[in-house]
């Protein structure tokens, strides 16, 4: 199956993307957000997500966040709340008043599944039989072997790069090239799957990657890159390259 086009090695974003939190914790907080009073729709939780993508890809308000609320956790995630809740559509007034008891809800209640999907140990295997090379590349703190291993998928990966043990954080694109230099290959050689467009796609095309967008609910309409909605459709997508 490798393709003709010099695709030998496919890196893969971890969180969101080969496992998952079961429910997401962006319905979760959608979910308590309405049952406290916010208006809900698929468009407003759509919003609600591409803004979370943003925030989490290192964006300079998360930066701002950092630096103004260090060594007060509570507070951080209170503000996040409150900005999360604006993504959603609510008033500043509305998102002032719910921010607090929608961020309690989330630590009392919200206790997701670490869930990896059939289809993913699937893909993965027939990815390894036909011969590519294999890797994740995540914005991790801190190493995340023990838990690879616990899921299944340590055995398929030839390379992890933890942006915390690297010092470079997608999208910056050195975190892609540290991968490449372990792969021993080029850009041209890559291809990079994530599900956040503004770590994983912006972060690959920076490092001369080609990406494919894992987005299975519509949240980037515009992405212009191959998307895909779910992993398995990987193989297709190898299969049609020229």
């Amino acid at each position: 199956m490798i393709s003709l086009n010099g695709t030998q090695f496919i890196l893969f974003d971890l969180d969101g993307t080969l496992r998952h939190n079961q429910p997401s914790s962006e319905h979760a907080f959608f979910d308590f957000a309405v049952q406290l009073g916010a208006e809900d729709s698929p468009a407003r939780r759509r919003s609600g997500m591409r803004w979370s993508h943003y925030y989490w890809a290192q964006s300079p308000v998360l930066l701002n966040d950092l630096v103004t609320y260090k060594n007060q956790e509570e507070l951080f995630w209170i503000n996040y709340a409150f900005r999360h809740l604006l993504s959603f559509g609510c008033s500043k007034e509305q998102a002032t008043l719910l921010a607090k008891p929608v961020q309690e809800q989330m630590e009392k209640h919200y206790k997701p599944e670490d869930v990896v999907y059939p289809s993913t140990i699937e893909t993965l295997q027939q990815l390894r039989q036909a011969g590519f090379t294999l890797g994740v590349v995540t914005n991790r703190r801190d190493s995340c072997d023990e838990q690879l291993s616990a899921l299944g998928l340590k055995e398929f990966m030839d390379v992890t790069v933890v942006a915390g043990k690297v010092s470079a954080w997608k999208p910056d694109p050195a975190i892609f090239e540290h991968a490449l230099k372990m792969l021993k290959a080029s850009p041209e050689q890559v291809i990079y799957v994530g599900d956040n467009y503004f770590a994983d796609i912006v972060g690959a095309r920076r490092a001369g990657i080609r990406p494919v967008l894992i987005d299975p609910e519509g949240v980037f309409t515009e992405p212009e890159c191959t998307v895909i909605t779910s992993i398995e459709e990987l193989l297709t997508v190898l299969e049609q390259q020229p």
